[in-house]
């Protein structure tokens, strides 16, 4: 309980005033320090707070020269902190539409550029994927999309939404098969406990969409999943934990 009340009153300590400072700042810049630096900070303070550690493997699928659509398994909020904190290029997430309503930090949210999507209204939701497709093309950033739409309760995905696949058949843009593991150990969904852990990011080869059309989604979903389910489930190599390590104090 220790851990928990020093994660939590850590994360109020970064949340309301970088909160506040990404609203104000992002009425007179665009620039790095609001889309990168303040959201970086953020997640790794947090990541600091719980006493957790990220491993990054398959670095080099992620591209600094064009966009990209990652997908990943979604098991607990820490995914979210994992990637926010350590993905070495500029990044938006799309995400339900109610996390736009959270006070303050929804509103930040928002100022940085992430997108926020309508389940209820598919014209909407369309409207925005276009308009994600349009930001990451501008600066070759990446899209973030958890295709499960919500946490997992179990060792088991839930069966994928159609959204990143579409955008990424209609667009051209390559999709990132990526497995996040460790992070339900650290705060599994339904539980407010946190609880120091390693958590784990593997970025797989990306996949091209340009030689397949709209038919072409179900088979492509089925080969991402196979391949998240894949990564989530290998265990990193152990000649390659300390040069990963070293990588990972190089970014704190």
């Amino acid at each position: 309980m220790i851990r928990t009340a020093w994660v939590y009153v850590n994360a109020l300590a970064a949340t309301i005033p970088l909160s506040i400072f990404v609203i104000v700042a992002s009425f007179f810049t665009t620039g790095k320090i609001v889309y990168d630096t303040v959201p970086r900070l953020w997640a790794r303070w947090i990541i600091w707070a719980s006493g957790s550690t990220v491993q990054l493997y398959g670095l080099e699928h992620i591209a600094p020269g064009r966009p990209q659509i990652i997908t990943a398994n979604h098991v607990s909020w820490f995914d979210v902190l994992a990637f926010a904190a350590y993905i070495p290029k500029r990044y938006r997430f799309i995400a339900k539409q109610e996390l736009k309503r959270i006070p303050l930090w929804g509103r930040a949210w928002q100022a940085i550029g992430h997108i926020a999507i309508d389940r209820s209204d598919t014209q909407s939701a369309i409207e925005s994927l276009d308009r994600a497709a349009l930001l990451v093309r501008a600066d070759n950033s990446c899209i973030i999309i958890f295709p499960e739409g919500t946490r997992s309760n179990s060792d088991e995905m839930l069966p994928f939404k159609k959204g990143a696949f579409v955008l990424a058949l209609h667009t051209g843009l390559e999709l990132v098969p990526t497995g996040v593991s460790g992070t339900r150990a650290i705060m599994p969904k339904h539980s407010w406990r946190v609880s120091p852990g390693r958590i784990i990011v593997r970025f797989g080869r990306p996949v091209t969409t340009t030689e397949y059309g709209e038919d072409d989604r179900d088979s492509i979903m089925a080969r991402v999943r196979n391949e998240i389910d894949e990564l989530r489930r290998t265990p990193p190599p152990q000649i390659e934990e300390a040069h990963v390590r070293h990588h990972q104090r190089s970014r704190s």
